[in-house]
């Protein structure tokens, strides 16, 4: 009997603590990328180095590369402009002229222009990458060493370098990260989580900025606010995610009303009419994980 209840216990606790959720934030500023120029496998560590002027899809970079066979690290500056990689190595001048390629990159209309001014450095070698296709696993680009053009790849679909990361850790040894799938901004924070009929589900709250651009629309503003569920299958396989704002610049969401319950179990928002879609309430249950909405 004693060993019966003893199993019977170290069933429930592996089966409890096994369905916890977890959630962490982590901001990337570095990555590591591998793929080949003219097909020989090579290393590349590229690190952000800040904004070029007011965007976070265009800023400075610096790293190095290798190939593979050799492991000597070749310098490497550059920028990162909205997927678009220009890396140069400028030889014996490189932290020189990495300075003077950085001082006259001042603007969005500057970054069109980098290689047009990192040519007048005279670069010893440059790698330039430019994702075709966002479904691809592989970004393709060219290798220029003096007249000789080669190709070149990075085996990834995705090349940004600094990252906000929300990694949710799920039962089953799953792991999933809303940068993937939801969008780049981050700002997730886990509320609950619960199972039901049709799988399971995980709330999340979320405030992040609505625009990366901090000169374009709603780049000064106080960003999207709101609620999400994901959903899961029974196995924890993802499935889908709806979004419900609170609050947003893009969507002209202000002045939503909450009222929360006394048990502080459910919220409950009304949001007001806009110019491109009528007033609308939702109620989050916190402990169901869920978000219903209604007229």
């Amino acid at each position: 009997m004693k060993k019966l209840f003893i199993t019977l216990f170290l069933y429930l606790f592996v089966f409890y603590f096994g369905q916890k959720v977890e959630f962490k934030a982590i901001t990337d500023s570095s990555q590591v990328f591998k793929g080949e120029i003219a097909e020989v496998p090579v290393t590349l560590h590229l690190s952000y180095k800040g904004i070029a002027d007011c965007s976070l899809y265009q800023y400075f970079i610096d790293g190095w590369y290798y190939y593979d066979k050799y492991q000597k690290k070749i310098p490497l500056t550059g920028i990162y402009d909205s997927g678009k990689l220009y890396l140069y190595n400028f030889g014996n001048r490189q932290k020189q002229n990495s300075k003077l390629l950085k001082d006259q990159i001042t603007s969005p209309q500057k970054v069109e222009k980098t290689d047009e001014i990192a040519a007048t450095l005279s670069p010893k070698e440059y790698m330039i990458f430019e994702s075709d296709d966002i479904k691809e696993n592989t970004i393709s680009g060219n290798f220029y060493l003096k007249d000789k053009v080669q190709s070149a790849k990075l085996f990834t679909g995705n090349d940004m370098i600094y990252r906000f990361n929300n990694y949710l850790t799920l039962p089953n040894n799953k792991k999933i990260n809303t940068f993937d799938f939801i969008n780049k901004h981050g700002g997730n924070q886990l509320i609950s989580y619960a199972s039901g009929d049709n799988g399971n589900r995980v709330l999340l709250y979320f405030e992040h900025s609505s625009n990366f651009n901090a000169c374009g629309r709603c780049g000064a503003s106080e960003g999207e606010k709101g609620y999400r569920v994901l959903y899961f299958t029974k196995d924890w396989n993802y499935k889908s995610y709806e979004e419900f704002l609170t609050e947003s610049c893009l969507e002209n969401i202000y002045d939503t009303l909450e009222t929360k319950s006394k048990d502080r179990k459910t919220l409950q928002f009304k949001v007001s009419k806009t110019s491109s879609s009528p007033a609308y309430a939702f109620m989050v249950d916190i402990k169901n994980a869920s978000v219903v909405k209604s007229k």
